[in-house]
């Protein structure tokens, strides 16, 4: 008989699956157990998958300040408990070796980056927002709206809508275009809510979401 290696191993899957049920075997209370035990006494709290813009949801299960296990959200609305493979091993962003767990920061002109404290660079993105800012606030613009001419024929005014003329007027703006933000998929709605209003009592007005690019 021919038969292809695909095959063969889908045959291997549902001759195994047949004989297991065949002989009565109910595996599903050894798999809850085994579940149970690997999270049992464990904190579990719900997340988002940082990774693209679906937002799937997750629960992270930890254990002395330690994150032991990471899955699908069942009752999450958008994903429903499934992951793709990135989602699957997002553990890995906490439980790895090579994580970055401090700032780095590469001078003007300098071939390496190094090291530094969050203190220091906190206080120096603080300090470049305001400058910038400063440096590029705008409390009014002028600009030309184009308005019809009026012409007075006796007592009447006539308009005449296919003549207009440029009128240099003065608008109250109150921004910055020297900024711009870009927002995260993995937001809720309460914290891109506080996010709005802190970039826009800055006068940021180039606003964009990662969604949608």
């Amino acid at each position: 008989m021919d038969i292809s290696r695909r095959g063969f191993m889908k045959a291997s899957a549902a001759t195994g699956t047949a004989l297991v049920t065949g002989l009565g075997f109910d595996v599903s209370a050894a798999q809850t157990y085994a579940r149970e035990l690997r999270i049992k006494g464990a904190k579990e709290t719900t997340s988002v998958c940082c990774f693209c813009s679906v937002g799937c949801g997750l629960l992270v299960h930890t254990s002395e300040g330690k994150v032991i296990n990471i899955e699908g959200d069942p009752e999450h609305p958008i994903s429903e408990g499934s992951l793709c493979s990135k989602g699957s091993s997002i553990s890995q962003l906490v439980n790895n070796a090579n994580r970055v767990r401090k700032p780095r920061y590469r001078a003007p002109g300098a071939a390496a980056w190094k090291e530094v404290e969050w203190d220091w660079a906190l206080d120096q993105i603080a300090r470049r927002v305001k400058d910038t800012r400063d440096r590029t606030f705008k409390t009014t613009v002028t600009s030309k709206t184009r308005e019809q001419k009026a012409a007075t024929a006796g007592e009447d005014s006539i308009l005449y809508p296919d003549i207009v003329t440029d009128v240099p007027r003065t608008f109250v703006v109150n921004r910055t275009d020297g900024i711009a933000q870009v927002g995260s998929a993995a937001l809720d709605n309460e914290e891109c809510y506080l996010l709005q209003k802190l970039m826009r009592s800055w006068g940021i007005v180039h606003i964009e979401h990662q969604a949608r690019l």
